[in-house]
């Protein structure tokens, strides 16, 4: 349940630096930034590996391009659903995405998949 709540905080970190980097993206309220992570994580949880598949043949004719097109309609459509959260357009939606996604690959670098941060010691024995 932890690793649940660390990886809302992580996508509503994402959602702040975007919508304060990004002029075409704009978050109203607390209450949107925590409605918006949780249905970002459950669209990339169910509707995108849908999409995924749908759109397999057009990922491998661009080479895997089109995965960012894919990533900017998820964070569109969690855009479409709720009030508070506006994206003015493809572009701002293409980079809102990116920083979320950079967001998150950067800090599941430090936090392994149970949801707790992992610290590896090496120790070397002469």
């Amino acid at each position: 349940m932890n690793g649940i709540i660390l990886r809302t905080l992580i996508i509503m970190l994402g959602l702040f630096l975007a919508s304060s980097i990004i002029p075409g993206v704009q978050i109203t309220g607390t209450g949107s930034f925590i409605l918006a992570a949780v249905l970002l994580g459950l669209v990339n949880a169910f509707v995108r590996p849908i999409a995924f598949l749908l759109t397999l043949p057009l990922t491998f004719a661009t080479l895997g391009l089109f995965l960012f097109v894919l990533n900017a309609a998820m964070f569109g459509l969690v855009a479409a659903l709720l009030d508070g959260f506006v994206v003015a357009g493809f572009w701002s939606a293409i980079f809102g995405a990116i920083i979320v996604s950079l967001t998150g690959t950067i800090a599941s670098w430090y936090i392994g998949p149970s949801g707790r941060y992992e610290v590896f010691v090496v120790r070397r024995d002469f």
